[in-house]
């Protein structure tokens, strides 16, 4: 891929079919830089329902520059263009992560860059951490036409959410793969292992107050289409998490277990990510 200066923060890429993109370095609502990358959509979509860009959330310990993140992507530029970004504490992007708590606002002003390029309507996709980000942001940052109205909650909208192998509650250490994040998390070894081995720099503070947990946040994203995956093989979380979320939207949210599939961006197949292309164009 070839890179060349845009000036400031940015840089222009060109990808495998020549069409440019764009990277740059946002700043979130509290200050912290983070890197959002912007690939170019197919064009013809006139007459097409669905999202213009989708924005998409990685997990913890990812950045957008890791392999699946960018199968990912390059799986979803065929139906739209798409925003990824790197959560803050992770990567090239700045701050401390806070495990899925201020990563809200990195959504917030990935999204809002999006709606700054020209873009109607926006649809967030994210995996595990980034699936619990994906219903908070949805629930905080809901209504509005950006185009019309005031504020910052009109550009950072979403108009359809996907969350797959997305915790429902905080605190769950029920697996042992959870066992080993919280270690991670809680623990000063922990984090320097999360510093130099993943990079990822982990805040050493305590919530507080403790964040609007995804299953409280799905009742609040309602009329916005809310789609829900799970593997019914996922280690991290068991099936009584995507059930609960279910539950919670009360009807509105579809919710789809995959069979045989494991955990997050890695578990995700090109085909499962052309079949949540194909329900974003259907929810228009």
């Amino acid at each position: 891929m070839s890179v060349v200066r845009a000036g400031g923060d940015g840089r222009t890429e060109a990808d495998g079919t020549g069409r440019a993109g764009l990277r740059t370095l946002l700043r979130a609502a509290d200050g912290v830089r983070i890197d959002v990358a912007y690939r170019p959509g197919p064009g013809g979509r006139e007459g097409r329902g669905g999202p213009d860009v989708i924005v998409v959330a990685h997990g913890f310990t990812g950045d957008l520059d890791r392999p699946h993140i960018r199968r990912i992507a390059a799986g979803f530029a065929r139906r739209a263009a798409v925003v990824t970004f790197t959560f803050r504490g992770h990567g090239r992007s700045g701050g401390r992560s806070t495990v899925g708590d201020r990563e809200v606002l990195d959504l917030a002003a990935a999204v809002a860059w999006a709606r700054s390029l020209g873009h109607r309507r926006v649809a967030t996709v994210g995996f595990s951490m980034g699936g619990s980000v994906v219903l908070r942001h949805a629930a905080l940052h809901g209504g509005g036409d950006p185009d019309t109205d005031a504020g910052r909650t009109a550009r950072t909208r979403t108009d359809a959410v996907v969350s797959v192998s997305g915790p429902a509650r905080w605190f769950y250490r029920g697996t042992a793969p959870m066992r080993r994040v919280h270690w991670l998390v809680t623990r000063p070894a922990g984090r320097v292992v999360g510093r130099y081995g993943l990079r990822t720099r982990i805040h050493d503070k305590d919530w507080d107050p403790v964040p609007l947990s995804p299953v409280q946040a799905v009742p609040l994203i309602a009329p916005t289409p809310l789609l829900i995956v799970h593997g019914d093989r996922d280690p991290y979380f068991p099936l009584d998490h995507p059930r609960m979320l279910a539950t919670a939207g009360a009807g509105a949210a579809d919710l789809w277990l995959e069979q045989g599939m494991g955990h997050a961006e890695h578990a995700t197949t090109d085909a499962l990510v052309a079949r949540i292309g194909e329900w974003l164009e259907k929810r228009g």
